[in-house]
């Protein structure tokens, strides 16, 4: 391995590691190892970290189940084992190291345990704690706010809310909120909430 294939896989490791959901962690290492230092030039390892990028997306993405867990599982035992060189050993072991944990498994069951994946995640406005300045409507780059300013000596205003169809989970929304009125709540708890 050539120092500079092997330095790009340390910063790869670095670049992953800032990522709090372990399996985003996984997903962003195994696609930036496809796009570089992977040789592809033993099957277990070019083939395996392919099959396992797409597995971990259906994860991170939300539709994820239990079949992705095991060839995950599979793949990367098969890499460990198959693999005719380091990187390719190292990859394994990158994806192996949450594998013992519930996360992958709280993925397949419909969570985020990090509330990182965006596809278990919503932000939502309390009512109670919002004073309906709009900053956060204004730095909505995707207009998913509906509401109306406040405006002295006036009442009547529509509340403002988070339209979830056209919200990115961008976070732009929670760092100009004076009042800490935005947060970030599991997808799953919504549904429980609305439920009861």
């Amino acid at each position: 391995m050539t120092e500079e294939k092997e330095k790009k896989l340390e910063d790869i490791r670095k670049e992953a590691e800032e990522k709090k959901c372990p399996v985003n962690k996984a997903l962003y290492y195994i696609t930036e190892f496809l796009a570089g230092p992977m040789c592809g030039r033993c099957f277990p390892c070019m083939m395996g970290s392919y099959e396992a990028k797409i597995r971990l997306q259906n994860l991170v993405q939300g539709i994820g189940k239990e079949a992705d867990l095991i060839a995950i599982k599979r793949i990367a035992d098969d890499m460990l084992e198959s693999s005719m060189c380091k990187k390719g050993k190292d990859t394994a072991k990158f994806i192996n190291e949450w594998m013992a944990t519930d996360v992958y498994k709280e993925h397949a069951a419909g969570r985020c345990p990090d509330m990182e994946c965006t596809a278990y995640i919503e932000y939502r406005i309390i009512p109670d704690k919002c004073t309906m300045c709009g900053e956060c409507q204004v730095v909505c780059k995707d207009n998913a706010i509906m509401g109306e300013k406040k405006k002295p000596y006036l009442s009547g205003y529509a509340p403002f809310e988070i339209r979830q169809q056209r919200c990115t989970k961008c976070g732009e929304c929670i760092k100009v909120c004076p009042t800490k009125a935005i947060i970030v709540v599991s997808s799953k708890e919504r549904e429980l909430i609305e439920i009861i």
